[in-house]
């Protein structure tokens, strides 16, 4: 089953109570390579994936989440590094402090709605201690985690959030 980008767009919601039902390893990486598609600054593509599915480290994920329990109860959970110093070597301090971010987002983006295309509930946690987070997943110094997004079958659907409107948000300049 795959969704009209515009539909998936509008109809993702974030997860936060998932069924238990088990996320094959090939529906994985069909998720991952979207994320590997995501555009980035000169294609560097400064990102590490890191797929979790021991319990005691998802609880730990949790915990470091300042007690969101419910990143533990996701059959799967990805942390998404950022790499900011092979950003530096190309495009100095700005790489290191921006594009790198802008970069991991838009690969999170894509993660999300390749997720959501699948039938998989997500959702994006971006409040974290990062030097446990590192810490768990084994990540190296010169790593920077910029989410956890638990993943699998939502228990329940989400309502939808409220919006602002375009007028609000959307300065036209001719």
């Amino acid at each position: 089953m795959t969704k009209d980008v515009f539909a998936a767009i509008a109809e993702r919601r974030s997860v936060r109570r998932f069924s238990g039902e088990a996320v094959a390893d090939a529906t994985i990486t069909r998720i991952l390579e979207a994320a590997l598609q995501a555009p980035s600054a000169g294609n560097l593509q400064p990102w590490k994936f890191y797929v979790v599915k021991k319990e005691e480290s998802k609880k730990a994920l949790g915990e470091a989440a300042w007690q969101q329990e419910f990143i533990a109860s996701a059959p799967v959970v990805i942390v998404v590094s950022a790499l900011p110093e092979l950003v530096a070597a190309h495009y100095g301090p700005r790489g290191r402090d921006l594009y790198v971010i802008q970069d991991t987002a838009a690969a999170i983006m894509n993660l999300l709605l390749a997720a959501h295309a699948v039938g998989l509930g997500s959702c994006w946690v971006g409040a974290f201690l990062e030097k446990e987070v590192r810490r768990i997943i084994g990540a190296g110094e010169d790593e920077l985690p910029v989410a956890i997004i638990p993943l699998g079958y939502a228990a329940e659907e989400s309502a939808k959030p409220a919006r602002r409107s375009l007028n609000d948000c959307v300065v036209i300049l001719d």
